[in-house]
């Protein structure tokens, strides 16, 4: 029985497609406007694509030559002994996972981009129309991730469970192994996407704001276009293929927990439909967010947390019954394990659905323009630049408190409910098991969470628009207020994926350890001498520290040096091209676009491959113990510091909005000059290196699990150990 009810986990992914599709029918609906406007959103539309083409070339080459070395390490025997280093669905589930990651990221792109123009002339009617055309956009990209994660998940398990009829020892390692190619895509989306976004961002508005004066998107920027497109291949191709490795990842981490804490099949089967009740109440939150005209931005986010709140509330309610009836129809061990402890596991998921409320609330206080840190911030632009970058960074800082102390506890007293300290004989991965169903509960209604951060690109994009085809100021102030919020719901969005990767990071650093001890041949009582003091483990923990931080370097300095070259080229075009400054002349768009695309593809890499690179080698030098303290490392450095980044931009985006909505002196003052420049710093902070942070720590993860026999065959550091000095 428990595996037709798998099948339950197509019908939801269906549903979530389904209703994709028919928010996409929607958007089209609507008018794209006047001749101009057409014509700047093709623009868009054209720089965008040509960018994700060029990108996934790169990227297949990549996915090509990892298919190769895992096809080595599971099919060459006489190299790797009889079984191979990885099992023979691996190389598979490695390409199947990254291709549904890029085709979510793609298609949310390509909607986004057919709905910048009709959001802008939606607008032009009221503000509730303009919410209605970008959230219909933003729907597509959060429903589109659920589905194709749902679809893709489930999938894998019937194909390896009753086709292939493989044991859990065969299922867990492949997971992982599509969790590793899902999450390669991710981050080569992510980062590629934030570089050519900041680079383009921070080029126009240092040239066109500082330097020039020129209103933002004022179409005689040459960097203008550039900005747009980095609005949808960054912010929403990059960032849906980040939310679906976040997604995914809560649901195989606990895959791998059901096993050993006794549950069987039945614990991986609860958080399939705890997604798919995750769906519908999705669906049916996104059906009461609407606005009034006029409406301030603490409107705005009341309208939006009634969706989403209605989502959380709705999921809640469905778990205890859920739970109760999974435990019912469970059979054998299985059985007894869950009935005892039904009470830990729902209270474990009402935990993570209030863990991400928790962690939406301190997002939106420390970034959103209605609440004091974002105001004291804007405040600071009265006495200059300095005082505007030591506000933001303090307040980033104090902002990491909530988030990290939200999961760590919520973390904590899932172990304890859900058994973790109970006398029975497999407490510890029950407690386990409790964490992993907390980030189901945190990331179930992920559609509704996922829309709300995506419409704001979109918003983005049709304030651009709207400047560059001169409509109506109204229009403008409306699309404003849309990207304002944007900016808060993102900081949340991006806060939800780092607060479920805290929860499922840890369900993969306990894998690995079991997978580790058992190939390693530990019996009964014996393990993985993880002491801090132990030289292995500590010098790990130290790898893992300052590889998050060398990976912030190597993302913003992408930024820094690209968005130079941007700099550079709109100082030459104001400079060469007669007329431009007065409006008479044309602008080389196609040229910053081309830095932009250029600049992206090529720094891409080293940052990308920061996260094979570095659990390889520390499982070669160190071995098994020594990637344990790596991951802790980069687990617990990554989330504050992707906490800390992402609350300083958000902050002074929204400390740049809040002054040039009319405080402080408004636009064109030297209040406004500073806040501009805490923005193009917050720029790369908030959109490229602090929202990659999650992806670097579950890669790293999934990129341990697969090659942990390297790490428990060639360890240099054991190699030592034994010999006689």
């Amino acid at each position: 029985m428990v595996g037709m009810l798998f099948w339950l986990g197509i019908v939801g992914a269906l549903v979530a497609i389904g209703f994709a599709y028919l928010q996409a029918r929607k958007v089209h609906t609507y008018s794209e406007g006047n001749e101009r406007m057409v014509k700047i959103a093709q623009a868009i539309r054209t720089g965008a694509k040509a960018y994700m083409k060029r990108q996934y070339r790169t990227v297949i080459k990549f996915f090509a030559i990892a298919f190769v070395v895992l096809c080595a390490l599971a099919y060459v025997p006489w190299i790797f002994g009889e079984d191979g280093l990885v099992n023979q669905y691996a190389p598979f589930a490695f390409i199947s996972g990254g291709f549904f990651a890029g085709l979510s990221g793609y298609i949310g792109m390509k909607v986004a981009t057919n709905a910048n123009a009709r959001t802008a002339n939606a607008a032009s009617e009221s503000l509730n129309k303009g919410l209605r055309v970008s959230f219909a956009s933003g729907s597509v990209m959060g429903f589109v991730v659920v589905g194709f994660t749902l679809l893709d998940t489930t999938a894998w398990f019937l194909l390896l469970k009753y086709v292939f009829n493989e044991p859990a020892s065969v299922i867990g390692p492949t997971m992982v192994a599509f969790g590793m190619g899902l999450a390669s895509m991710a981050m080569f989306a992510r980062v590629g996407g934030g570089i050519f976004t900041k680079a383009a961002d921070v080029g126009a508005d240092l040239v066109g704001k500082v330097e020039v004066g020129i209103p933002e998107d004022d179409p005689r920027n040459p960097a203008v276009i550039a900005d747009n497109v980095g609005d949808n291949v960054g912010d929403v191709a990059g960032m849906g293929a980040d939310l679906y490795e976040a997604y995914a990842h809560a649901i195989i981490g606990t895959f791998a927990l059901s096993f050993f804490a006794g549950y069987d099949f039945y614990g991986m089967l609860l958080p399939i439909l705890m997604c798919v009740v995750g769906v519908i109440a999705s669906i049916i939150g996104t059906m009461v967010i609407k606005t009034k005209e006029q409406a301030d931005q603490r409107s705005l986010l009341k309208s939006l947390h009634k969706g989403v709140y209605l989502a959380g509330g709705i999921s809640i309610v469905a778990a205890l019954p859920l739970t109760i009836w999974i435990a019912n129809i469970a059979e054998g061990e299985a059985a007894t394990a869950l009935q005892s402890n039904i009470w830990g596991i729902f209270g474990s998921i009402v935990l993570g659905v209030v863990s991400g409320f928790l962690i939406a609330f301190f997002s939106e206080h420390y970034t959103s323009d209605t609440n004091k840190p974002t105001r004291e911030l804007a405040a600071s632009s009265e006495t200059g630049t300095a005082t505007v970058m030591i506000g933001g960074i303090s307040l980033g800082m104090k902002a990491t408190v909530g988030p990290v102390l939200t999961v760590a506890g919520a973390a904590l007293i899932s172990f304890i409910i859900s058994g973790g300290l109970s006398s029975a004989a497999n407490a510890f991965s029950m407690g386990l098991y409790g964490i992993g169903i907390a980030s189901v509960g945190l990331v179930a209604t992920l559609g509704i969470n996922l829309a709300c951060d995506a419409f704001g690109p979109v918003a983005d994009n049709a304030g651009g628009i709207a400047e560059m085809a001169k409509l109506p100021a109204e229009v403008r102030e409306r699309t404003d207020a849309l990207d304002s919020l944007g900016n808060t719901t993102a900081a949340t969005g991006k806060g939800f994926s780092i607060g479920a990767t805290g929860f499922s990071a840890l369900a993969l650093l306990v894998s690995y350890v079991e997978i580790a001890e058992g190939l390693l041949g530990y019996g009964e009582g014996e393990g993985l001498a993880l002491h801090i003091t132990s030289p292995d483990v500590l010098v790990g923990i130290f790898i893992g520290v300052v590889t998050a931080f060398f990976f912030a370097s190597l993302t913003m300095s992408a930024v820094h040096t690209a968005a130079m070259s941007v700099v550079i080229e709109v100082r030459r075009q104001f400079r060469e091209i007669a007329g431009l400054m007065e409006g008479t002349a044309d602008p080389d768009y196609a040229k910053c676009v081309d830095i932009c695309t250029q600049s992206a593809l090529k720094r891409m890499v080293a940052p990308s491959l920061l996260a094979f690179v570095v659990p390889i080698g520390t499982g070669l030098l160190l071995g098994a113990t020594g990637v344990v303290g790596m991951l802790a490392g980069i687990v617990t450095t990554g989330f504050a510091l992707a906490v800390f980044m992402m609350c300083s931009g958000g902050a002074w985006d929204n400390a740049k909005k809040y002054i040039e909505a009319g405080n402080h002196n408004g636009k064109g003052s030297e209040n406004h000059k500073a806040a501009v420049i805490g923005d193009t710093v917050g720029d790369p902070f908030k959109d490229t290196a602090g929202p990659s942070f999650n992806i670097l720590i579950t890669l790293s993860s999934a990129v341990s699990l697969v090659f942990v026999g390297v790490a428990t065959r060639f360890s240099v550091f054991d190699w030592l150990s034994n010999l006689n000095f």
